[in-house]
């Protein structure tokens, strides 16, 4: 079995984010750059089903050259090998360019399984693995806290609002996991000096038949019009409590619409 687990490096989450005035994208240079949180437990659920069922995992990352950081982590918990793509022209690329770009790596891979995190810290958009699943033609089975393989059939707990949804489907499918599905485990010193001799193989755009104004800013089908910086909070008002301050804070709640 072979299973591709998708990871996004993006921006630590505690870090101020900027966007560029330059381009209106974000400012990823500015900030300390991570593995994205939701994409570790992807990676932990590729290990243990490829653990369980044999076979090997294949960590596949899209982004600018510091990217190879994380997809060195990853190898360094377990994954056998890593694929990159890197491209000048991928700056800027929209969920749709990410997703072209993202299937075509993919497809060339032909895994058996490919497992994303529930979405990216940096964007919060949720919608890449479906957009990929139907570039590829797989089945979607997203929001996982449980994933099984029996056979060539992928069954998961699909969370929900009432609990969850058991759902299943043929191989090849996309399938994306939640926080809750596994505790990611931690490279120990021997991981870490083992993912130094891993490969990772780098694509470029014309690797994967694309074209430049297919992806980043060029093909991108949302853009940033204008932004701007957050005002300063204002100074906050300070009630005295005089024996009227009961008063004098449902006169501001009222004032503010709340009560």
């Amino acid at each position: 079995m072979k299973i591709v687990v998708c990871v996004k490096q993006v921006p630590d989450t505690w870090a101020e984010k900027k966007l560029n005035p330059a381009d209106s994208t974000l400012d990823r240079a500015s900030v300390d750059a991570v593995v994205n949180e939701l994409d570790e437990y992807a990676i932990e659920e590729a290990l243990q089903l490829a653990e369980a069922n044999g076979g090997e995992v294949v960590v596949l990352s899209m982004g600018p050259d510091r990217a190879t950081e994380s997809i060195r982590k990853a190898l360094s918990m377990g994954a056998a090998r890593g694929v990159h793509v890197l491209d000048d022209a991928l700056h800027g690329s929209c969920a749709m360019g990410t997703s072209k770009a993202l299937a075509k790596a993919i497809e060339a891979e032909a895994p058996d399984l490919v497992v994303f995190g529930s979405e990216s810290t940096d964007a919060r958009m949720s919608v890449v693995p479906a957009m990929v699943a139907e570039r590829l033609g797989y089945p979607q089975l997203t929001f996982a806290n449980k994933v099984e393989i029996d056979g060539g059939t992928v069954k998961i707990q699909r969370i929900t609002e009432a609990g969850y949804d058991e759902v299943e489907a043929a191989g090849p499918a996309v399938v994306s996991v939640v926080e809750k599905i596994n505790e990611p485990r931690y490279p120990n010193f021997k991981g870490i000096m083992a993912a130094k001799k891993k490969p990772i193989d780098t694509k470029a755009l014309a690797d994967l038949g694309l074209a430049a104004d297919e992806v980043g800013t060029a093909g991108a089908s949302t853009a940033v019009v204008e932004f701007a910086d957050a005002p300063p909070r204002a100074a906050g008002q300070i009630v005295t409590d005089d024996g009227n301050g009961g008063v004098k804070i449902a006169e501001f709640l009222s004032t503010q619409k709340f009560i």
